[in-house]
């Protein structure tokens, strides 16, 4: 399965294990944290997401735009990275919920300032007949470390008997090895520079424009997974399976993404991701109809499914539709345009589930993207073999 992957995609793909290892041990336990320890209301916690994930959003397109008028991709990744890794830690020292909000922030402007160089990086570093699989590899790993750190931390918190705050300072302990390896193991590529960075001379033309036009009416039926969580509940899955159902999820997740990563290799892209989203609508239509905590679970393997099928081989699409000395501010795009659908389409399906039922709300996201699916085969076109080779580097 690591036939192709290069060097930097290989321990790129460390990187994220390491990072979201660090970042899950606190991510699950900030809520908690927010209200039990520092006092803090499920308002201020919403405010603490949306001022975060909005943040990133914008700077994964100035960073991505960036990255291609300067020589190193390599500095922005680790200099976003570095600012993470070491923001996140602090939040065992806030006193009060407003010093949780400031790590968030750091944190999320880190990741904004890494991604798209980042995914430029993974685009210059891979052949193109192996870039699906080397995408795929990636979201693998990402998923990997998803999965270990929330089980590090429940070891540390039950087993250990140690206390929220020891291991929110625990959590610097993968992150600082990232960026260890950064420095030590990653390699910039070889490549032209643009010469016109701005965010008007990055704005996405042709089959790039058409396709992040679809994916931005998918993502807007693409609503947060906490409500999965909250339909697991209702169809019976007690509070103590709940984490175990999380887990269950990024383990389908870490599974899937690298071999439908290297399908989209051979066979295309476009037909990856159509099959992908109609495995989503397929999901949600099940999630409307089930019953039963057994069908939960499986539901949820068909949606992990989902995202084995989709998270890497879209961005290996994006770089097949750019030039090399486009990628980061054409990975810009992508990232800034699944942002700015992301949270009406959270705001969208608590509402149609709060006026017209959970049912409503699941065929909604089901309708959307089977409506995304036909138009990204009627607008979009496949990048042939030809066209991936001569803008591999």
């Amino acid at each position: 399965m690591l036939s192709g992957i290069s060097g930097n995609v290989l321990i790129l793909g460390m990187v994220s294990f390491l990072t979201d290892v660090s970042s899950e041990m606190i991510y699950p336990l900030l809520p908690l944290f927010l209200t039990t320890v520092l006092g803090a209301g499920p308002a201020f916690l919403g405010v603490i997401e949306g001022v975060a994930e909005s943040t990133a959003a914008l700077l994964k397109l100035v960073s991505g735009i960036v990255s291609d008028r300067t020589r190193s991709r390599k500095g922005l990744v680790l200099a976003g990275y570095a600012l993470s890794s070491l923001a996140r830690p602090l939040v065992a020292a806030a006193t009060g919920p407003a010093a949780v909000l400031a790590v968030r922030f750091a944190d999320r402007v880190g990741k904004g300032v890494r991604t798209s160089p980042r995914d430029a990086l993974i685009a210059d570093s891979s052949d193109s007949t192996v870039r699906g699989k080397a995408y795929g590899f990636h979201r693998a790993m990402d998923h990997a470390g998803a999965l270990v750190g929330p089980l590090l931390a429940t070891l540390l918190l039950a087993g250990a008997a140690l206390d929220l705050r020891t291991v929110f300072w625990l959590s610097a302990v993968p992150g600082l090895l990232a960026v260890l390896l950064i420095i030590l193991r990653v390699r910039d590529v070889e490549r032209k520079r643009t010469s016109d960075g701005s965010i008007l001379g990055a704005v996405p033309r042709g089959g790039l424009r058409r396709y992040l036009a679809v994916l931005v009416l998918f993502t807007l039926g693409n609503s947060s997974d906490a409500f999965l969580l909250l339909r697991a509940g209702q169809l019976g899955v007690p509070p103590a399976r709940i984490p175990l159902l999380w887990a269950f999820f990024h383990l389908v997740k870490m599974l899937a993404s690298t071999p439908f990563g290297a399908l989209s290799d051979r066979i295309g892209r476009r037909r990856v991701i159509v099959a992908g989203w109609a495995v989503y609508a397929l999901s949600y239509l099940g999630f409307a109809a089930a019953a039963s905590e057994p069908a939960c679970w499986l539901l949820f393997a068909v949606y992990g499914t989902f995202y084995g099928m989709t998270e890497g081989t879209e961005k290996a699409f994006v770089a097949d539709l750019v030039p090399a000395e486009a990628r980061g501010g054409a990975f810009g795009w992508y990232h800034f345009a699944v942002g700015v659908g992301a949270l009406p389409a959270s705001v969208l399906f608590g509402l149609i589930w709060e006026r017209a039922g959970q049912g409503a709300a699941f065929l909604f996201g089901a309708g959307l993207a089977a409506l995304a699916a036909v138009l990204l085969l009627a607008l979009v076109r496949e990048a042939l073999p030809e066209e991936r080779n001569s803008r591999a580097f």
